[in-house]
């Protein structure tokens, strides 16, 4: 298994200015990472223009000599909502995808991160334009979506049936959450949610993992399909409990945030390893003491290794998003952390 960093990670530096596109490749390569993970779009100035231009091609190849990082994952965002007033055709949505591939291609990255909400036959349009450039399109598997679900399935069906060797998917270790980050929970309790109604909380996202979730179900409507999956695993039932004990606004936010993350049994890697592309390493907080309290990192190892995954694992921090605004957010301190704990259960796994 191979390391890389998703420079999405240092979303927080990079807006404030502290660090721009070179220093964000410095930082991944003091962590001791092999690779990077790109956001084109947030990170290049007059993006998309700037990428065909051979100046940039040619700055991008020297900053990754210089920094000996190898170009990993290309992350899309399917702009399907440009205009107000309508959707893209699905022309359009195949034209921005086929852009994307070939950005990519330019940029050397032989993976492209699609996301969840990519229809499927956008996906399928594309194919035949991923294999010409030689690079797989994978759809990140983002909580609450899982492995071994009938949203999963469907994308499953379109390997089996066209054959392609240029499509898989890309999961997000967010959906391996043993329990809610305490970020998050800190969060609502700076927010004035009241201790008892955060433990209720807590309490019965720990029943789910317990229980094993209802997994999502797979539907064209991804806002319907997300909804019921909240309510087949207990939303309204708990909001209820929290109102009668008294929890105000931050309370019911906290117990909805709750169903942002999902527990998937770490099986689902080995058993559908032969489609997996690539992983995104989402972390919330590591600790001082190289601990990831929420994601459930050695399990995901271990699985990994009896599968025999020999692919890349990108942290990707979301910790910051939930302390920009209560205190100061240190992404640079957050991903070395995490690149050395993936380096230790790396190492410990395989030993």
């Amino acid at each position: 298994m191979k390391r890389s960093v998703s420079l999405y990670s240092y979303q927080d530096e990079y807006y404030e200015g502290k660090l721009n596109l070179e220093s964000c490749l410095a930082e991944v390569s003091k962590t001791g990472a092999e690779g990077v993970e790109l956001l084109a779009e947030q990170m290049i100035k007059r993006f998309p223009d700037s990428i065909d231009e051979e100046s940039f091609q040619e700055q991008w190849k020297v900053w990754l000599e210089k920094y000996q990082l190898k170009p990993v994952c290309y992350d899309a965002f399917l702009e399907n909502k440009l205009f107000d007033n309508r959707t893209l055709t699905l022309r359009e949505q195949v034209k921005m995808m086929k852009r994307d591939i070939r950005l990519a291609s330019i940029l050397g990255f032989k993976v492209l991160r699609t996301l969840v909400s990519t229809p499927l036959e956008v996906i399928e349009g594309s194919l035949a334009y991923a294999k010409e450039k030689d690079v797989k399109i994978g759809i990140e598997v983002h909580a609450p979506f899982s492995l071994n679900s009938t949203w999963a399935d469907s994308y499953l069906d379109l390997i089996k049936r066209t054959g392609t060797k240029h499509f898989g998917f890309i999961p997000d270790l967010g959906i391996f959450c043993k329990s809610i980050p305490d970020v998050v929970r800190d969060k609502a309790l700076i927010r004035g949610a009241k201790p008892e109604c955060v433990a209720l909380v807590d309490k019965a996202y720990e029943k789910r993992v317990e229980d094993g979730f209802i997994k999502i179900e797979y539907d064209l409507n991804l806002g319907k399909a997300n909804m019921a999956y909240r309510e087949a695993n207990g939303l309204s039932k708990l909001l209820e409990s929290v109102k009668a004990m008294g929890g105000g606004k931050a309370d019911l936010d906290y117990a909805n945030a709750s169903f942002t993350y999902s527990w998937s049994d770490p099986q689902d890697l080995i058993d559908n390893i032969d489609h997996i592309i690539h992983i995104h390493a989402k972390f919330y907080n590591v600790h001082d003491d190289y601990v990831e309290t929420s994601v459930a990192i050695p399990e995901i190892i271990d699985a990994l290794k009896t599968a025999g995954y020999s692919g890349y694992l990108s942290s990707e921090y979301e910790g910051g998003e939930h302390l920009r605004n209560y205190t100061n957010v240190d992404s640079i301190e957050q991903v070395r952390r995490h690149q050395q704990l993936l380096k230790d259960s790396i190492s410990l796994i395989s030993n």
